[in-house]
């Protein structure tokens, strides 16, 4: 028997149970189709696994240095099956949460793939969903007044390097029972440079291929320059200017590949190879030829609101290209959501959205790089405060980086912030919410930042974009 549904939600990941969340908070009946587990690529094969191996290998890290502490220790050792053990725990921890938010929420879930059907004897209007059971059962058919497609996305690949045994992407990673000797990542951006940072910190040998003439080639330049010099302080190996030839892998006790760098061809071996090239939007399989709905350059293309061609269907997060990032996802979805319930929001600005990366050191940033405000016309006015004069940064005993304040010569907005350090990852919200208030560094200065803190390097920064730095 077909269900009504005021909505259904096709994919489970953050995205999409946030939305889910949001439309039953606004009374709407609302139902989810998850083929995999709840809580998605971002909490079992992204953010969630691959920053509780991050943190493991930061401890190990400070465990082998522990001396400069005061603290004496020997034959530090890593145990990695308990590292995954611990890994899958938090997983499972935020997994029971997500499904328990489900009920709470009154929130229909249904375990198995969707597809969208087009005008049917369910409908005049494409947009009946068609559930394949994972159970095996009989499809179960859901008929909804609006869809959100929330389908997300998986690991892009390169033509010709095919994935398997020794060659994998960040899904394969993350199941390693043992941590390599040595791996060649191909592909120097934000999940390049985490798995990177990991697997030196656990004493691999890395070597990063990038075809850009930098790492984190959408950071602003200084802390891509700031990264690689702490990259390579940590052993890691970083090729820039290079491409890789797929015809030239071979594998055997090592992955062999050659990459043309600045017209010369190298050769680089290593025991696994990690594909790092991005992620690729999820569109295939749903149904979506049974639709007006248009595909540009593999992602949905949606308006200001998330509306596809078809009015009554939405699509939110990574399916639509863009900021691939998990809370962009949600407040995309939360958009969508009061959309369809007449609530009028306000569209997302997408300058206003923070980017962390979660290496060690971390970065991120808010607003404008440098050269990108530079290209919009803007006359720019920097800061820039080094943690190295943070008492905090001191005693935590990790002082490498700095905070970077962008702004606007003649209106003395803010423009951009980008720090490259200890905790920026949680700084950041500072720099975030003086940009939704579009404060200036004035304000910002004037922000009394207690004594001793990290984030007192935002306030010197902000000082120093009129050259009133007091500590540098």
């Amino acid at each position: 028997m077909a269900q009504e549904y005021d909505l259904v939600i096709l994919g489970g990941g953050t995205g999409g149970y946030v939305a889910a969340i949001r439309a039953s908070q606004l009374g709407l009946k609302t139902a989810l189709v998850e083929k995999g587990k709840l809580g998605g690529t971002c909490l079992h094969n992204g953010c969630i696994p691959s920053k509780a191996l991050l943190r493991s290998a930061e401890v190990y890290a400070t465990a082998k240095r522990s001396d400069e502490y005061g603290v004496m220790t020997s034959d530090v050792t890593v145990d990695f099956g308990k590292v995954q053990e611990r890994k899958g725990k938090i997983v499972e921890t935020l997994h029971k949460g997500v499904q328990h938010l489900m009920k709470q929420g009154k929130i229909d879930v249904y375990e198995g793939l969707g597809r969208i059907l087009g005008p049917s004897i369910f409908s005049p209007m494409p947009g009946t969903i068609s559930v394949e059971m994972n159970n095996g059962e009989e499809n179960e058919m859901l008929i909804p007044k609006n869809v959100i497609v929330a389908t997300g996305s998986r690991p892009r690949t390169l033509p010709g390097l095919e994935i398997g045994g020794n060659v994998m992407t960040s899904d394969e990673a993350l199941k390693l029972e043992e941590i390599p000797s040595s791996i060649i990542i191909v592909g120097g951006g934000v999940i390049g440079i985490e798995w990177a940072s990991m697997l030196s910190d656990f004493g691999a040998e890395v070597t990063v291929i990038e075809y850009a003439d930098r790492i984190i080639p959408t950071e602003d330049k200084e802390i891509s320059k700031e990264m690689q010099r702490l990259m390579k302080k940590k052993g890691v190996k970083i090729v820039t200017n290079a491409k890789v030839l797929p015809e030239t892998l071979s594998q055997g006790d090592q992955v062999t590949i050659s990459a043309e760098v600045k017209g010369e061809q190298k050769q680089f071996s290593a025991e696994k190879l990690l594909v790092s090239v991005g992620r690729q939007a999820n569109t295939e399989g749903i149904g979506i030829e049974n639709t007006d709905i248009q595909v540009e350059k593999g992602a949905i293309l949606v308006n200001e609101y998330y509306q596809t061609k078809e009015s009554h269907i939405y699509a939110i997060g990574d399916v639509i290209g863009g900021l691939q990032l998990a809370h962009v996802a949600s407040h995309e979805g939360i958009t969508a959501v009061e959309h369809i319930a007449g609530n009028n929001p306000s569209p997302l600005d997408y300058r206003l959205i923070s980017k962390c990366i979660y290496s060690s050191p971390e970065a991120a940033s808010v607003g404008y790089t440098e050269d990108e405000a530079k290209e919009k016309g803007y006359k720019v006015k920097t800061g820039k405060f080094s943690f190295r004069a943070i008492g905090k940064a001191l005693v935590y005993g990790e002082s490498d980086g700095f905070v970077k304040i962008i702004a606007d010569e003649e209106t003395n907005d803010l423009l951009g912030v980008h720090m490259i350090g200890p905790h920026v990852t949680d700084m950041i919200s500072e720099a975030g919410l003086a940009m939704v208030l579009d404060a200036t560094p004035w304000e910002v200065a004037h922000t009394i930042h207690p004594h001793p803190t990290l984030s007192e390097a935002i306030g010197e920064a902000a000082l120093a974009v009129e050259g009133k730095a007091i500590h540098g």
